[in-house]
């Protein structure tokens, strides 16, 4: 039985440098992160002895050009998150938090000087950064954020809170998003700085293998330099978002398509009745089921991917993908696991861990609702939001 689906030749339509980095994530997620997931997920330990290999592998901030990034296509990007996720949601989601989000706010906004400084070193693993955005009483409606900077002299003074930040605990940089006198604005803040502190949320039911912290900002001062002179409003933060929802939209199929193959080696081993539980009608119906919707998923990033590389990309397309991929993807891992019967509670099969993974997933970077709503505006022209926050800054 093939273990990959690829009823419609998908592979047929990737290029072979494509192919190529999909086949060298692959490896390296088979080798270096198979073996330990279940053992890091159950001891909610997240491997961060492989930051220097992730580096060495070319995915921290891999489709950024200049400043020591990789400078790889939209697609490229995608089919490694879909290959990082496969192993685990927490991988693909720690370089997205370091590339998509925090790399991705400096290239987009920052100074040549913080460009240079930070860009490098964070391409080499050196320096991990996070994305501060999302506070306790703030997540779908950010506009509503109570973090604030003020200008003293030449420096600003930041207080708030910040809470499920990927990363924040283990690294030294923070991208803090604040209001200030004349609106959004963003700023580096080194995790050192006296009055920063980064408390990781434990325990967790998901992102196990993952960090996630609240941040208390108590008087931290920052220079002038420190702040980003390109971002202004909530347009710079939802910027950044789109790059992380769009390695999303592919990242979620790794998950559904490691659910689907594991149920579908299962189905082939597993005997009931004198046959294998493949044989059985049910069970191919599910097998189909899956097979169907990764196919369905894959097309739909790589169309994405097209986009994006081409520079045609809109945002409510990524709403698309992040709404629709994690949906069949949720489905899929759930669907994996009642082929596997009570076995499927076991860690030492990965769709019930996909399962739990994925319900993080789905609510950052914007919820089912947002994503819908985003939608649902594009195509009756009518802003549903209760906010007064305009839906393109939304998307």
């Amino acid at each position: 039985m093939t273990a990959v689906p690829d009823l419609l030749d998908f592979d047929g339509l990737l290029s072979p440098d494509e192919i190529a980095m999909r086949t060298r994530v692959r490896a390296f997620v088979d080798e270096r992160v198979r073996p330990h997931i279940a053992d890091w997920y159950d001891r909610a330990v997240f491997p961060a002895t492989l930051v220097p290999e992730l580096a060495e592998l070319g995915v921290l901030g891999m489709h950024l050009t200049g400043y020591g990034c990789p400078g790889r296509s939209a697609v490229e990007y995608g089919l490694a998150a879909m290959e990082l996720e496969a192993g685990d949601s927490g991988l693909r989601t720690f370089v997205s938090v370091q590339g998509s989000l925090a790399m991705s706010a400096i290239h987009k906004h920052g100074s040549e000087d913080q460009k240079n400084r930070w860009l490098p070193a964070m391409a080499r693993g050196e320096v991990i950064g996070c994305f501060g955005l999302t506070e306790p009483g703030s997540g779908s409606d950010p506009s509503s954020m109570t973090t604030f900077a003020r200008r003293v002299g030449d420096e600003w003074v930041l207080n708030g809170s910040k809470r499920w930040i990927g990363l924040a605990s283990i690294a030294q940089v923070a991208v803090i998003w604040a209001q200030t006198d004349e609106g959004v604005r963003g700023f580096l803040v080194e995790t050192d700085t006296p009055g920063f502190a980064a408390t990781p949320i434990a325990p967790k039911m998901s992102m196990r293998a993952s960090i996630q912290c609240d941040i208390e900002l108590r008087d931290v001062r920052v220079p002038e330099s420190a702040r980003l002179p390109e971002a202004r409003g909530l347009r710079a933060p939802f910027s950044c978002l789109n790059e992380a929802r769009y390695g999303i939209g592919w990242g979620v199929i790794g998950a559904a398509r490691d659910s689907y193959e594991t149920a579908l080696r299962y189905a082939g081993e597993r005997m009931q009745f004198n046959q294998p539980i493949a044989g059985f009608q049910l069970t191919q119906q599910k097998l189909v089921d899956m097979a169907l919707e990764i196919e369905k998923a894959q097309l739909v990033a790589l169309r994405l991917g097209r986009l994006k590389d081409t520079g045609e990309l809109s945002p409510h397309q990524i709403s698309v993908a992040k709404l629709a991929n994690t949906r069949a993807a949720i489905a899929i891992a759930r669907e994996a696991r009642t082929v596997l019967g009570g076995n499927g509670v076991s860690a030492e099969y990965s769709p019930m861990r996909h399962a739990a993974n994925l319900e993080s997933v789905r609510t950052y970077e914007g919820t089912d609702e947002i994503h819908t709503l985003i939608l649902g505006a594009h195509i009756t022209g009518i802003q549903a939001f209760r906010s007064t926050t305009p839906v393109e800054v939304r998307a």
